[in-house]
């Protein structure tokens, strides 16, 4: 191999090496300004997009341990690489292809593994890995994080008990209030009567304890003393005789 056609396959093999992804499309009827259309797109993702000749390609991802799919690299080739994840690429791909009817996907390969057109549009499915990493970060954070609510919940469950007790309180404050309130009304008015009574109850007793006027008594007509009856005369009509 010529010098110019080895250093070209030494760099393609180096960014393989470099790339977790391989993306092969086919690059017949690209013009020039999709080219440049496709390429802009691709450079935000961390990616990029070259037109290779098949056989330096082979050549490259032989040197690179990647698996060999010479069978399917036909017609004019153009790959995509890049550094970063291969889900925002396959995406930018995909509606690249659906836009302009060009670039279709021939063969995927991630992580040396060969995937084939509807895996590669599968991923363009996926959200960033980004998001697939919070996603996964949350299911695994879920079991501490359900663990920790039930630990939680007995004392959530008090202080919202404190809660509705206190404001039940205040809620029943006014009618306390306005109970306490009648009440010591009716009893200020009871109070008045209270009293007359209380000043009544003395003029009872002093009814009570004055002595009932004594019956008017008759006086006793007094008895003339019993007159002796003279001493019956004597039959006879002698004296008696008067002791000496």
């Amino acid at each position: 191999m010529r010098p110019e056609k080895a250093s070209i396959v030494s760099d393609l093999s180096e960014k393989l090496n470099r790339s977790p992804f391989l993306l092969v499309t086919d690059y017949q009827h690209m013009k020039v300004d999709q080219f440049g259309e496709l390429r802009n797109r691709l450079a935000p993702a961390g990616a990029e997009v070259r037109v290779v000749k098949n056989s330096f390609l082979k050549r490259a991802m032989a040197d690179s341990g990647m698996p060999d799919v010479g069978d399917q690299l036909t017609g004019q080739t153009a790959i995509v690489m890049g550094e970063n994840d291969v889900a925002p690429v396959a995406k930018i791909l995909k509606l690249f292809a659906a836009e302009f009817k060009i670039a279709k996907l021939k063969i995927g390969v991630v992580d040396k593994a060969v995937l084939s057109t509807s895996d590669v549009e599968a991923l363009a499915e996926l959200p960033a890995r980004e998001i697939l990493l919070a996603q996964l970060l949350g299911l695994l954070l879920a079991p501490a994080t359900r663990l920790v609510r039930v630990l939680n919940e007995p004392a959530s469950a008090f202080a919202r008990l404190l809660k509705a007790k206190g404001e039940k309180a205040e809620a029943e404050a006014p009618k306390t209030e306005a109970a306490a309130t009648a009440v010591a009304e009716a009893k200020g008015e009871e109070a008045p009567v209270a009293e007359a009574k209380i000043e009544e109850a003395p003029a009872a007793e002093a009814k009570a304890e004055t002595p009932a006027a004594a019956p008017t008594t008759e006086t006793p007509t007094a008895e003339a003393p019993a007159t002796e009856a003279p001493a019956a005369e004597s039959t006879t009509g002698e004296t008696p005789a008067e002791n000496p």
